[in-house]
């Protein structure tokens, strides 16, 4: 068991900046994806895809394709069917709403009959290279009967929609809730102050470094089939392939050694899988197939697409009453295998975020479109909810005359409340988040952000500041436990085995670490294998946030393990009792003897199995990673262009064991929540269903300029819940950044009046919106150079407010131009004050005159601009 001691040990040991083992390798092509495997006698696929929306198949000849030398078989739905495979997987097994259940209709391995989304595979070609394969699905001639699409939520369930399945009546999936909508509503009813908005998170294209690839090969005699795919774990992969084919486990065997990126989108099982299963077979020789991006675009399974409503209830002193979101999901065609889970449980457990809300309801509909379907994608659900939850909260405080920290402070848990208990059936271990986001207010300095605006106004920039905070749930997972593996070899090194997947958390440099720094020996003796172990490993994958947490704490105890596993060895070395040893720093100790681990491993190679040869276990909790993320963001109002000014992320992830992968996480994490923010967004022509961004010339992908200055701060809070006290880090950059910047592009926007937009926001956007805001962006750029940061005290249009500003003459011309106020031009500034004070009167109808409030305040910034000139400063 691990103890605080030995715990404190391991972070310490391992909270030195060490370097990636795998990135040389990677960097310098040495590294071997999907495509980099090959068999011999292979054959190779290509798939004829769905080019319209929806539309029934008439007729299918592939006689032209056939004929083609080189080409050796043609499949179709019908093979598919005929070969027994059942509906592609869909977790989500709870009952919903009045305990209704979710409605899955079939998802074919190839359309047979119909298509419902555009790159959906209806033929599948095998041929003896790819280019054949290619050029013969171009001579296979279809034949279709268009039918209506419908593309997104509302088009979808609205009266008369056309159907997409005959078992799924009115497109309607499914309906989700969770938490007491009496009790919120009683809550809502005592409120002082009620804010209501709604927002968009877009349908996204995963778009990992490598695109989705397959070689799949049959072995008769056994009945196993080798299946080497791009994935996220060896048993969540099995298990939907097991729930597919029917096969017993045993005879499926999964190889992937290095993955090219994944973000969720690399945890399904994808019908082209299982196509190149059943041609392997049918045809006796491997079968390889390798997407082209077009592919990747049209038929890898899509992420967000969710649209939340969200209402807030405060009482009078700032009190948060209670929360209830009304949140509408786009499942896609059929729902990708973790669609539905997402858009209900996963995002309802942190429903509450960090703040202390007695009263949560969320209800979720989810319907089926004419689109690729949705699954995971990086965050899956969690960074969705910060969101609608932080811009909630940032609106309603503008809304209703709060200071958004003030107001966030107010209702944050504190840390003596935990472990806190949710309304929706949560329990919160540990945290501080009160610390958390006075950390990050104080590394971001925030009290000094009204310098850079004006700074920024100088150069003709708007420049806002945006604060949020997250929390979301890390770890868990269907596996009942995670197991790891050590296998020795005949030189005594010792390699790590795992049912996790690396595409680029560094588990090849973490886990080595985790046993080494266990041990107490140096981890260049320590290596972790990227493939299947000898020993059939059960656990969760990567995923969820629990690389270190899950697999890392069997680590942990599998190091804790192998010093109880040697100690009989080490004892007969040194012929002495066990009882006499003593286990310290890589060695057994007895009396002044002593043999060190790694000598000890060596001594015993050459024995099969090897005696030290070793499985540990583990069961570990749910986590709660948190933090406070800080973004100023600027825009050029002459171009629309946004540009990420600075950025400060605070997080509490729990013990930090390497800061460097933590910080490739965040900043990761970060620069995808800006594609999402600032360009990213899979669009569908409304009418026919086509992908309008089908490829990156106009799908908008995050460039490495646009973040600049990131700084990266840890805020450790130890979980309980597992071996290393560590909470995760996969998805904090996205749940954090999505909210922090959107809020800091809508307070550079704010002093024109305007109070949301959806994302993305990108050039035109955001020029169309500041062309056609309430106020002039000249005024308020005017206004900005001579504020000391109370922008809305500038540009609010309120008589009253403004009257009330100008009524200090002394205290607004040391604003204006701190100094001396018997300087000449803080005098003329007093003199065009009063004449301000003078002209501003209401006109008969009741509004102020603004025409002359324009005037003194754009003299106004003229003259502070002299005085800095001048020296007055």
């Amino acid at each position: 068991m691990t103890t605080p001691q030995a715990l404190a040990s391991l972070i310490s040991s391992q909270h030195a900046r060490t370097a990636r083992r795998e990135d040389l390798r990677l960097v310098t092509g040495e590294g071997r994806y999907t495509a980099d495997w090959n068999l011999p006698r292979q054959l190779h696929a290509a798939f004829l895809r769905a080019d319209r929306a929806h539309a029934e198949i008439l007729r299918l000849d592939a006689a032209r394709a056939l004929a083609l030398s080189g080409v050796r078989a043609v499949y179709t739905g019908a093979d598919a069917r005929d070969e027994g495979f059942k509906s592609l997987p869909n977790i989500v097994t709870y009952p919903g709403r009045n305990g209704q259940e979710l409605k899955k209709p079939h998802h074919p391995v190839l359309a047979l009959g119909k298509v419902r989304f555009v790159g959906e595979p209806i033929a599948m070609v095998i041929a003896e290279t790819a280019a054949i394969a290619e050029d013969a699905r171009e001579l296979i001639e279809i034949e279709y009967r268009d039918l209506p699409a419908v593309v997104g939520f509302d088009a979808a369930v609205r009266e008369g929609a056309p159907q997409l399945h005959p078992d799924v009546p009115g497109n309607l999936a499914f309906e989700y809730e969770s938490g007491d909508a009496e009790t919120v509503a009683a809550a809502f009813a005592r409120a002082t102050c009620v804010s209501r908005l709604t927002v968009e998170s877009q349908r996204l294209v995963g778009n990992a470094l490598e695109p989705r690839a397959c070689l799949a090969a049959y072995d008769a005699g056994s009945g196993r089939y080798t299946l080497h795919i791009p994935l996220q774990g060896v048993g969540t992969m099995r298990g939907q392939i097991v729930q597919v084919t029917e096969l017993d486990k045993e005879k499926i065997v999964l190889v992937a050694q290095d993955v090219g990126g994944s973000f969720g989108v690399r945890g399904a099982a994808y019908p082209e899988y299982f196509a190149a299963m059943m041609a392997a077979k049918r045809l006796g020789r491997p079968v390889k197939w390798v997407a082209s991006r077009s592919e990747t675009f049209m038929s890898d399974f899509h992420g967000r697409a969710l649209s939340l409503t969200g209402e807030l209830a405060i009482g009078a002193d700032g009190t948060f009453l209670a929360i209830r979101f009304d949140d509408r999901a786009d499942l896609g065609a059929y729902g990708g295998t973790f669609g539905s889970f997402i858009a209900t449980r996963n995002m309802t457990v942190s429903a509450g975020g960090v703040y202390r809300i007695p009263a949560i309801y969320v209800r979720t509909r989810l319907a089926y479109t004419n689109t690729v379907p949705v699954s995971a994608y990086r965050g899956a659900g969690r960074p969705d909810i910060a969101y609608a939850i932080e811009r909630l909260v940032d609106y309603a405080a503008h809304e209703h005359g709060f200071d958004p920290i003030d107001l966030r402070r107010r209702n944050l848990i504190p840390r003596t409340a935990m472990p806190y208990k949710t309304p929706n059936a949560g329990t919160y271990d540990s945290g501080d988040f009160p610390a958390v986001m006075d950390d990050a207010l104080a590394r971001a300095d925030w009290a000094g952000f009204p310098a850079r605006r004006r700074e920024a106004a100088r150069r003709g920039k708007l420049r806002g500041i945006g604060i949020a905070t997250y929390l979301e749930a890390g770890g868990g997972g269907a596996a009942p436990k995670d197991q790891v593996a050590a296998e020795f070899d005949q030189d005594g090194r010792m390699t790590l085995y795992a049912v996790t997947q690396s595409s680029g958390q560094g588990h090849e440099t973490i886990y080595p670490q985790i046993v080494a720094a266990t041990l107490g020996i140096d981890s260049s003796n320590v290596r972790f294998h990227p493939g299947p172990p000898a020993a059939d490993l059960v656990g969760n994958g990567t995923g969820g946030s629990r690389g270190v947490l899950g697999t890392g704490s069997a680590f942990r105890v599998l190091g804790e393990r192998l010093i109880e596993v040697a100690r009989p060895h080490a004892a007969q070395a040194l012929g002495v009792a066990e009882s006499e040893l003593r286990y310290s720093e890589g060695s057994y100790h007895a009396g002044d003897r002593a043999i060190g681990f790694v000598d000890l491993a060596a001594r015993l190679a050459g024995r099969k199995p090897h005696p030290l040869d070793t499985v540990a276990e583990g069961t570990f909790g749910t986590t709660y990673p948190n933090g406070c993320h800080i973004a100023e963001v600027e825009i050029d109002p002459e171009t629309g262009a946004a540009t990420i000014a600075r950025y400060t992320a605070v997080d509490d992830l729990g013990n930090v064991i390497n800061p460097t992968l933590v910080e490739g996480q965040v900043h990761g994490g970060v620069m995808q929540g800006a594609g999402q923010v600032f360009g990213e967004h899979a669009v569908y022509d409304a009418a026919t269903g086509q992908l309008l961004t089908a490829s990156f010339a106009d799908y908008v992908m995050p460039r490495a300029g646009w973040l600049t200055h990131i700084e990266v701060h840890d805020h450790p809070v130890p979980t309980p819940t597992n071996a290393l006290g560590a909470k995760g880090v996969g998805e904090a950059g996205c749940s954090g950044s999505l909210p922090a910047l959107v809020n800091a592009t809508i307070d550079a926007l704010r002093p024109l009046g305007i109070r949301h937009l959806d994302m993305p926001f990108t050039p035109p956007r955001l020029w169309h919106a500041i062309r056609t805001a309430p106020r002039r962006v000249e005024d308020v750029i005017m206004a900005a150079r001579a504020s000391t940061g109370n922008m809305e005290a500038m540009s609010e249009p309120d008589p009253n407010r403004l009257r009330r500003f100008l009524d200090d003459e002394e205290a607004f011309a040391r604003a204006i131009a701190p100094g001396d106020s018997r300087h000449g031009i803080a005098g003329r500034m007093l003199a065009l004050i009063a004449d301000a004070r003078a002209k501003l009167r209401p006109s008969a109808d009741g509004t102020a005159n603004y025409v002359p409030v324009k005037t003194i305040i754009e003299e106004l910034a003229t003259l502070r601009m002299q005085a800095e000139q001048a020296g007055t400063r």
